[in-house]
């Protein structure tokens, strides 16, 4: 399987060519050939899970051909411990997302062709190693998302698409300008991420605090980081169910894989000096923000947006420790919130095909409608808002465990807030599936196989997680130790400068 990544990367691209060459009328059959494109990869991502070496904390499975040779530009793809655990959670939504999908009846085509398009970037991203490489891969997402939401979204599509797009697009620029410093900055000059990685002692003070700076601002709108967050509620809110799956178990996880992937062990200087404010305190302050912010949200799908940015605080809070349980936790929490969310995006979607609207207020004891449903929504719920044997509980307080060591007042912000996250989660918990029942949807269907088929994958992980989180800690804690060594290590190498 010397070539695993690139059949992972490339076999839904050839979904895509695949999907464009049929009859536009044949909505059934492209549905099910979409779906096909995507399994392939997942089998690849569980056999590479399982082969996977977890005693050491280089890059396995890497594929290296020169590319651009003039420019040292190579087609460089491997996997290590955090990339392996973001391609699984990819691997494992977009099967899931196509299921999710069935419903689409307007320009199926055209749709399907677009996800499995955005599956590529999303592979290509996690599986890269060349600058170069990943910056294409990052830029390839930004134009099927844009119609996907723009085309398919709900009713403000167009302003969500285009601001999603601003966005993002600012980032990518801010992206491309320290990537080329730091192609230039080196001798040779290289996009090698691996070697970029390497000479991270050479680089000077000043060069690492504006080159981190740039690329943190790039991956921050993508987390999203307050204030950069404000594109996402209105994406989440327009976008269709799949892909709103999709931004939150996945996108947002490239932000803060991108700071781990690049600015850590490249900059590892700029990240000791700046880990206080740029991650610690915005972490803290997405926590509180985006827990408030979902408290006032009457739109279900809005609150769940809210909730996303409150959560992927934890991340940033954990990375910034620069501890062990700290970073370990961070990652744990980056896949953990990628499920949960998943799960809760994909019952929203559930409610909304059958009331056509999300308003809290506008249903009521539905947990005697559809008792199926109302238990897999609950375990989404409790594990959102981090119950004890579900898999937030674990990465959360592992978070809180190395934020404790690094700074106890945001620590205890920060662990303060689970109450608020509690309140909302629970607010709409009651107002929904308790009380007495809307005579309206008093004959709502429970969920049907299809939406069973999407829904309880991720409820076993997200159980079987919360009583052995090793399954992915394991895999994850060589590679995040070796980044922190480098990281505290960076003081020393950078002094030595003459």
């Amino acid at each position: 399987m010397e070539n695993i990544l690139t059949y992972m990367t490339f076999i839904p691209l050839a979904g895509m060519v695949a999907v464009l060459a049929m009859p536009r009328d044949a909505h059934e059959l492209i549905k099910k050939v979409a779906l096909a494109f995507t399994i392939p990869p997942l089998l690849m991502a569980i056999w590479l899970y399982m082969n996977f070496d977890r005693t050491t904390d280089g890059v396995q499975f890497m594929i290296r051909h020169p590319w651009i040779a003039s420019y040292n530009i190579q087609y460089l793809m491997g996997v290590d411990g955090l990339s392996v655990t973001m391609i699984l959670l990819t691997a494992l939504l977009c099967p899931i997302c196509i299921l999710a999908s069935w419903g689409i009846d307007k320009g199926v085509k055209g749709y399907f062709a677009l996800f499995l398009l955005l599956n590529t970037g999303m592979t290509g991203v996690f599986s890269s190693l060349d600058f170069f490489l990943f910056y294409i891969f990052w830029e390839v997402m930004l134009l099927p998302m844009y119609f996907l939401i723009g085309i398919w979204g709900g009713p403000r599509r167009e302003y969500a698409a285009i601001k999603f797009f601003l966005y993002t697009l600012f980032g990518s620029v801010l992206m491309l300008i320290a990537m080329l410093g730091l192609y230039f900055y080196n001798e040779p000059h290289t996009f090698d991420m691996l070697v970029l990685m390497e000479n991270a002692g050479t680089y000077s003070r000043q060069f690492q605090w504006w080159a981190w700076l740039a690329l943190f601002i790039g991956f921050a709108i993508k987390i999203p980081a307050f204030p950069f967050h404000t594109w996402l509620p209105d994406a989440h809110v327009e976008a269709p169910t799949a892909i709103s799956v999709i931004l939150a178990g996945v996108l947002l996880k490239m932000g803060t894989y991108g700071i781990l992937r690049v600015n850590f062990p490249m900059l590892p200087l700029a990240t000791q000096e700046f880990a206080f404010w740029a991650l610690a305190a915005l972490g803290t302050l997405n926590i509180v923000y985006g827990a408030l912010c979902a408290m006032a949200q009457a739109d279900m799908k809005k609150l769940v947006a809210y909730s996303s940015i409150s959560h992927m605080g934890y991340v940033m809070l954990g990375m910034a420790t620069l501890t062990p349980q700290g970073i370990n936790g961070a990652v744990l929490q980056m896949f953990n919130h990628g499920t949960v969310t998943a799960m809760l995006f994909l019952l929203v979607g559930v409610i909304y095909d059958r009331a056509h609207h999300r308003q809290i207020d506008g249903f009521g004891g539905l947990a005697s409608v559809m008792p199926v449903y109302t238990g897999l929504m609950t375990i989404a719920f409790f594990a959102a808002l981090g119950l004890p044997g579900l898999s937030a509980f674990i990465s959360e307080v592992l978070v809180l465990l190395g934020a404790w060591r690094y700074s106890m007042p945001l620590t205890i912000v920060a662990a303060s807030a689970v109450i608020l996250t509690a309140g909302y989660m629970l607010w709409m918990l009651q107002r929904v599936w308790l009380g007495p029942v809307n005579e309206k949807y008093a004959k709502m269907e429970d969920v049907s196989v299809r939406e069973m088929v999407t829904l309880v994958p991720l409820a076993i992980i997200v159980i079987v997680l919360g009583v052995y989180p090793h399954a992915v800690l394991d895999l994850i804690n060589p590679t995040l130790l070796a980044l922190n060594a480098t990281v505290a290590n960076a003081t020393e190498a950078v002094a030595a400068l003459p």
